[in-house]
């Protein structure tokens, strides 16, 4: 017992000076910030801050604090303080201005375990190694010459997807629409990333079973992420277990599909049809760019295309059917658009595409409205910067409210309606210039996926209006159809699109 005492009265002065030293800092950070001006915050709870202001629709609910508050403002989230802009003025200040400091992302634990340590292009940290991927993406991988590449991918798998409809039409059968569009793009995706269908003719795949137990665990609450000091509590409830798991089956997967592009290389039975893989795979063997990538580099980067090309176009085209059933006289004008231009021919290609116009804009009308991420993927600031009046620290994390934003009566007229002749004659697109329209980002960290991911939506969606009509089930109408989201790593409809489709062509 007396040496017991004796270790403590010892250890008291450290002990101390621990306290003492922690209690200054706290000191300092909060004089500190009395000195700053700050952006205008809500009040907040203790601990949790202001985390039970953000709801089941955070989009929804910064937006209401924005308007309260201002149009930048910032919040407490558990221990991260957390910066909301809400404006189009404000963004292109962040673009002119400040954009190197704001092309950091925050590295959550899912993203650290899945993404191999943030070796992918979305979420590493800006360097030469990001930027090196960068170039390999718009370059090579998601160029105008390289998505057309692809077409016979998209003719393949739409093609398919257009029988199953025909088959439940001529049954007369209601369909699962979100439910096709899921199976479709995913397949798109994993065949053009991986040569691997995600779902097989029967529906099932160890592949789509896989990425979909990411989809939640991606988007699933960690607690460690607001508050490092209870992250051994996400090793109990199962959270980084499971990760780990997802993150080791996907791990062979790769490694066995990067195994397969290799012994067909050595073999020489290389298709000139090359996808994703194999187009990293000789850039590495050719020594096009100074830093070699890992297998591990190799997998993340693969890993982003998947993630970020699936649940964004079949969302997308969720929203764009189900809006179009809401207003007839918006599908009757595209359809009509569609069936001119394609004529009386036996298949919809890409040059029919380019001349619809109107579809275009129904398609940027639903991105305005609907952007499947509504507050695009969170910044984080590399260094103290000045934006507007307010000062924003350094390791800050930045969200960027894009749903407000393309809701702003300041730039839009009748904001909440879907009018897709708002964008005739008009040059606002969604390329990242025009910053009241920004569903896919701007700046350095904007998506260079999005060619593809336009290309694939503008050809499925006309396919659909080009061989079928479509109705709804009996008891909704245009006037009742639920439209209620669903917040998750992108934000659909709640309540799956079912509909009748009803031939009106055959091959």
């Amino acid at each position: 017992m007396e040496l017991l005492n004796v270790a403590i009265l010892s250890s008291k002065p450290l002990f101390l000076s621990m306290i003492l030293l922690f209690s200054l800092l706290i000191w300092l950070k909060l004089a500190i910030r009395k000195t700053l001006n700050l952006p205008p915050s809500p009040p907040r709870l203790p601990i949790i801050g202001n985390i039970h202001q953000l709801g089941k629709l955070p989009h929804r609910s910064l937006r209401d604090l924005s308007r309260k508050y201002g149009s930048l403002l910032l919040l407490q989230l558990g221990y991260n303080p957390t910066v909301v802009v809400s404006s189009a003025d404000i963004v292109r200040e962040i673009v002119k201005n400040h954009d190197i400091v704001f092309s950091n992302r925050p590295r959550t634990t899912a993203v650290d375990i899945l993404f191999y340590g943030c070796k992918d292009m979305a979420f590493a940290p800006y360097s030469e190694y990001w930027r090196q991927v960068k170039k390999i993406s718009v370059v090579e991988l998601f160029s105008h010459r390289r998505v057309h590449s692809f077409q016979f991918v998209r003719d393949e798998e739409v093609e398919l997807l257009i029988k199953k409809i025909r088959s439940a039409s001529l049954k007369g059968q209601s369909i699962n629409l979100s439910e096709m569009l899921t199976s479709v793009f995913s397949n798109i995706v994993s065949r053009c990333v991986l040569s691997h269908k995600s779902e097989d003719e029967d529906g099932c795949s160890k592949f789509g079973k896989l990425a979909k137990r990411l989809m939640i665990l991606f988007t699933s609450f960690c607690i460690g992420d607001m508050f490092p000091y209870l992250r051994w509590l996400d090793v109990v409830t199962g959270y980084i277990p499971s990760l780990k798991a997802v993150n080791e089956e996907f791990d062979a997967f790769f490694d066995q599909v990067l195994q397969e592009h290799r012994a067909l290389e050595s073999d020489d039975q290389v298709s000139d049809r090359k996808d994703f893989v194999s187009i990293i795979m000789q850039l590495q063997k050719d020594g096009m760019y100074e830093k070699d990538l890992t297998q591990d580099n190799i997998k993340a980067i693969l890993l982003d295309m998947f993630v970020g090309g699936t649940d964004t176009s079949t969302t997308t085209t969720e929203w764009m059917m189900a809006e179009l059933l809401k207003h007839p006289n918006a599908m009757k004008k595209v359809q009509e658009e569609v069936k001119n231009v394609v004529g009386n021919k036996s298949k919809v290609d890409m040059e029919d595409i380019s001349k619809m116009e109107y579809l275009k804009c129904v398609i940027k009308e639903t991105l305005r409205l609907h952007p499947v991420a509504p507050l695009l993927a969170p910044r984080r600031t590399s260094a103290s910067v000045k934006l507007g009046d307010y000062h924003i620290p350094s390791d800050t994390t930045v969200l960027i409210n894009a749903w407000a934003i393309q809701r702003d009566p300041k730039w839009w007229e009748k904001p909440e309606e879907f009018i897709p002749e708002r964008f005739e004659n008009s040059s606002i697109d969604f390329k990242g210039q025009d910053f009241q329209l920004i569903p896919f980002g701007f700046g350095r960290k904007g998506c260079p996926g999005m060619p593809f991911g336009v290309a694939s939506v503008e050809y499925v969606m006309a396919n659909l209006l080009y061989w079928f009509d479509w109705k709804l089930p009996a008891g909704q109408n245009a006037n009742n159809l639920d439209m209620t989201e669903l917040y998750g790593l992108t934000v659909n409809k709640k309540i799956p699109l079912h509909v009748f489709p009803i031939s009106h062509t055959s091959f």
